[in-house]
């Protein structure tokens, strides 16, 4: 989807992400992978580069994806110069949901947004012989370890609270994560538009 920019050259038609990310907003949607953690990395870094105080607003929908590739999207928000306000803007699942939760700078909800976390999975890595078979189940847990560690950090919860929470799917209203610690407040489209157009009330870090 293209959409106008005007400028003193005239009218030119622009793709609506680059024109949404001149207004610093980022989006993570669909399937975390590597391919999607580096789009996300570039785009930081060139914000940053552009204005190393101005705030960067990471709009989430996303069932989340790969443990290693949102770990380096999680090294990223948490070193950014540039201020990062999360917002679940439809749900936030699994690994999509711990970046989320990570936000340091203001974590906002839509009133029917939804988070759902559990313990890290499988996915295609099941094989091999019995040493393999080990690695793999050594290797989910400790990456269980590390996420609730993570989870703990930005929630405040013990880190007991977050494996009873998190050993199966667990679904968490706008309402369920706040109580939670997992999301800040709860606001409608009108304010997130405030906010990204700098009329917010979150100004001051």
């Amino acid at each position: 989807m293209n959409v106008q920019v005007k400028s003193s050259n005239g009218i030119t038609l622009v793709p609506v992400e680059t024109r949404l990310m001149a207004e610093r907003n980022i989006f993570i949607e669909g399937e975390i992978n590597s391919e999607s953690a580096c789009e996300f990395v570039k785009k930081v870094m060139y914000l940053n580069s552009e204005d190393a105080e101005e705030p960067i607003h990471v709009l989430i929908n996303s069932n989340g994806g790969e443990i290693n590739a949102g770990m380096l999207m999680y090294d990223v928000i948490q070193a950014s110069k540039a201020p990062i306000r999360m917002y679940c803007i439809g749900h936030a699942y699994s690994m999509a949901a711990v970046l989320f939760a990570s936000g340091n700078y203001g974590r906002y909800m839509l009133p029917h947004g939804e988070l759902m976390l559990h313990e890290p999975l499988l996915g295609n890595r099941v094989g091999g012989n019995s040493s393999s078979i080990k690695s793999i189940s050594d290797s989910l847990q400790e990456s269980k370890r590390v996420m609730n560690r993570i989870l703990a950090k930005h929630t405040g919860k013990t880190e007991k609270a977050v494996e009873k929470a998190t050993n199966y799917d667990h679904y968490f209203s706008p309402e369920e994560s706040i109580a939670f610690g997992l999301c800040d407040e709860i606001v409608g489209f009108d304010r997130m538009m405030e906010d990204e157009n700098g009329y917010g009330q979150n100004d001051t870090w």
